[in-house]
């Protein structure tokens, strides 16, 4: 099926923010007095918005994170990603095949608009991405696993939902674009397939995403 719009997840399937990201939230958790390992992180709030963050915290432990926990957060992990983030292999050719082919696309992350533009700066890849096709769980409220974020990149990009193609590599946003009424297809290269069961398809890497899209 040739479909009008793909809408890509950013970390972990356009930059590699993943393994940078989750070792920082699990460091500076433990350091608040929450006690968590990269893989606690990796389980619980890989593909997540911040406020999900502050909401399993409050519900497990009946503590807030302290307020200015986003902005120290993400002040440790922008530094990192200045420092060691490296795009996705394989990505930039296949924005590149969309391009080339007509296709249009987008990316739709429950990072924040920031995060995206210093992760695309860092790896290159802004040059595929303008300001209209960037597009983050800010502009909704809820992040995934509700539909609303990529409902609303839809919208913005004028195209029905039952048109898109959402490509993946979390639990939370393959259940947000089944939710959204679109086709998924996930990404296995850090998520083990049996999590991304609910997908349509599953690729390992860009090469069979690429493949996939013809």
């Amino acid at each position: 099926m040739r479909y009008d719009l793909v809408i890509f997840d950013n970390d972990g399937v356009l930059v590699d923010s993943e393994p940078i990201s989750n070792r920082h939230l699990a460091a500076y958790l433990t350091e608040l007095g929450h006690p968590t390992t990269y893989e606690d992180s990796i389980r619980d709030y890989m593909g997540s918005a911040m406020h999900r963050i502050h909401e399993l915290v409050l519900e497990r432990t009946g503590q807030r994170l302290p307020e200015e926990f986003d902005d120290v957060f993400h002040a440790r992990v922008f530094a990192a990603f200045e420092r060691e983030l490296q795009p996705v292999p394989g990505a930039s050719g296949v924005l590149e095949k969309l391009a080339a082919d007509g296709v249009p696309y987008c990316v739709a992350s429950s990072g924040s608009h920031e995060r995206i533009r210093v992760g695309h700066r860092t790896t290159g890849l802004d040059r595929w991405f303008e300001e209209d096709r960037i597009f983050s769980s800010q502009d909704v409220g809820r992040g995934k696993p509700a539909p609303d974020l990529f409902l609303y990149a839809a919208e913005r990009m004028g195209t029905a939902p039952e048109r898109c193609l959402v490509i993946e590599d979390s639990p939370l946003g393959v259940q947000a674009a089944v939710a959204a009424g679109m086709d998924v297809y996930g990404f296995t290269a850090m998520t083990p397939a049996a999590k991304l069961a609910q997908a349509d398809q599953l690729f390992s890497t860009m090469g069979e995403l690429a493949d996939l899209l013809v």
